[in-house]
């Protein structure tokens, strides 16, 4: 029998050439574990039911359903579940980076992105794709129909993370903002290695047409610790600036520096109600995909 929790491990999803793949193996990963600790009763909820209001029909509980968790839940029918959501993946030079050993930050944020597409859609919900890098590279709107998926696929397998691209987070997620005239959940997978007051700014433009919005940041080991064990050679993968130096001699002011960095997006993040998660490339993707759920129920 396959061990389908396996699959939310980075390190062994990357080695699946096809997107498609990654993506149902990685959700088969995560229905196999919401019947586990800690997630239990998400499972329930996942595609087709919605936890018992006051003032439902009891016609509607699902009593199969209640006898497993000793909850009550309604059955939920296909206009029920009518949320928009667009998935925007940072496509930067910043995101080509690993550490030896490690997968890519972009190789990373593109096998998350697929994987909730397709629960969004599993769900009913229609879902749409953007990538930035400097400007918006692809947008594609949002859409429900199942065979939809393929392109939304089809999108994020194309695109690559250009050499000498810098980061436009702040100008890209602006220019999104300006097309989205129906709220729903916008979903930012990035490093957003850029100034953080104008990347909060941008976040708060969604906020400001009342989408809930979820920050997803995706940061190598390295670059974190910046645990280097000898003399290295830096190149800026934006720039192609390079600088020789000791990592040890500066590993106590540079991780002050991330801390400081992350904390104050964290922070900003939880002032403005945007939901944030600080990722790196070794955490199983079901920590984002429980957030994401965390996320809907709110939403939905």
């Amino acid at each position: 029998m396959i061990d389908y929790r396996k699959y939310l491990q980075p390190d062994v999803v990357s080695k699946i050439s096809s997107l498609e793949m990654r993506a149902r193996m990685v959700v088969e990963g995560f229905i196999t574990g919401l019947h586990k600790s800690p997630y239990h009763g998400f499972s329930v909820e996942f595609a087709e039911h919605r936890q018992y209001m006051p003032g439902d029909e009891l016609r509607y509980v699902d009593w199969k359903v209640y006898g497993r968790t000793d909850r009550f839940y309604i059955k939920q029918y296909e206009e029920e579940t009518n949320l928009k959501g667009w998935i925007v993946v940072d496509a930067s030079s910043s995101m080509r980076y690993a550490s030896p050993g490690q997968v890519q930050k972009y190789d990373y944020a593109v096998s998350l992105a697929a994987a909730l597409s397709l629960l969004m859609i599993k769900q009913r919900d229609a879902v749409g794709v953007a990538l930035y890098d400097t400007e918006l590279r692809a947008y594609l709107p949002p859409s429900a129909r199942p065979s939809y998926l393929q392109e939304l696929l089809k999108a994020l397998a194309k695109a690559e993370p250009g050499e000498g691209a810098e980061t436009g987070t702040a100008s890209s997620l602006r220019r999104l903002a300006e097309r989205i005239k129906r709220r729903g959940l916008v979903i930012v997978l990035s490093d957003f290695f850029d100034d953080p007051d104008d990347v909060i700014t941008a976040l708060k433009g969604f906020r400001h047409k009342q989408n809930e919005v979820l920050a997803l940041q995706i940061l190598d080991p390295l670059e974190r610790t910046f645990d280097f064990g000898t003399d290295a050679t830096f190149q800026d993968m934006e720039t192609g600036e390079e600088m020789v130096t000791q990592p040890y001699q500066i590993r106590k002011a540079y991780t002050e520096a991330m801390t400081e960095f992350t904390d104050l997006l964290k922070r900003k993040c939880r002032e403005n109600r945007i939901d944030y998660l600080l990722l790196d490339t070794t955490v199983p993707y079901d920590v984002a995909l429980v957030e994401y759920l965390n996320k809907r129920r709110k939403t939905g």
